[in-house]
């Protein structure tokens, strides 16, 4: 995701450059405000941060979206340092760019980008399931079956997608490899520019129950060929739900 000159296009991203949209005002339901738990010890730069990738993640800054310093420090009530702290984070990490003249842009992925970063959380997502299979503690399947028997109870888009991501973020600690662990976080980090996933949904919640159930009693038989195949396959049901969004966004731009 990274290019080599920041001040050119990425070779893997497509990019343009819109209006500046607003991040909408944080609020405690989406679990941004600086006032959560989660923020209240965290300095100014961090929780820039935090609050800027959750707006990428939720869409609020959609790709091809122009990011300008001051009116980004005004939306989320800071001063202008934290936030270009912030800035050059998201920049070292592939989630926005120099595009010249027009100044610092978010990252939008096209079809090839979006392909290959599926195709790699495969490969990563297999083998971390496979290795939580030989390594993963009682309490640890424990835990990982709290989180599945939990999605059934949620019904808020935002709250099925951190759950989502509270589930593979264990079942990845489960694998006890600290060089697969930081393989996955930089794929997650390429993953934001994407959005919640169509999986994320109340409508897809029993699918993800049901795939994410196996999997946790395969890797708690310590089956790790059985939990890598269906880690594998969760995965490629999310692309296949990510690509008929995208279509359905492209086919409703063209109708309009």
């Amino acid at each position: 995701m990274k290019t080599a000159n920041r001040t050119s296009k990425p070779a893997t991203a497509k990019a343009r450059t819109v209006a500046s949209v607003g991040i909408k005002k944080p609020s405690r339901r989406a679990g941004i405000d600086a006032a959560e738990p989660e923020f209240a010890e965290l300095s100014s730069s961090e929780r820039a941060y935090k609050i800027l990738t959750r707006a990428i993640e939720r869409g609020e800054l959609k790709g091809g979206t122009r990011l300008r310093e001051g009116e980004l420090a005004a939306q989320i009530g800071m001063s202008r340092t934290p936030v270009r702290e912030a800035l050059a984070r998201l920049v070292e990490q592939g989630l926005i760019f120099n595009d010249g003249s027009r100044g610092l842009v978010v990252v939008e992925l096209d079809h090839r980008a979006i392909t290959e970063l599926y195709a790699m959380r495969e490969v990563l997502e297999g083998m971390a399931a496979r290795l939580a299979a030989q390594h993963a503690t009682e309490i640890e399947v424990a835990i990982l079956r709290k989180i599945v028997e939990r999605n059934s109870q949620l019904l808020d888009p935002h709250d099925l997608a951190e759950n989502n991501r509270l589930f593979h973020g264990t079942m990845y600690r489960c694998s006890h490899n600290r060089y697969l662990l930081k393989m996955l976080r930089t794929t997650h980090e390429s993953m934001l520019l994407l959005g919640q996933s169509a999986l994320s949904s109340p409508a897809s919640s029993d699918i993800w129950t049901r795939q994410h159930m196996e999997l946790v009693e395969a890797i708690e038989r310590h089956d790790g060929e059985a939990a890598e195949r269906l880690a594998k396959a969760a995965i490629a049901a999310a692309f296949t739900a990510r690509l008929t969004s995208v279509l359905a966004d492209i086919a409703g731009g063209l109708s309009r």
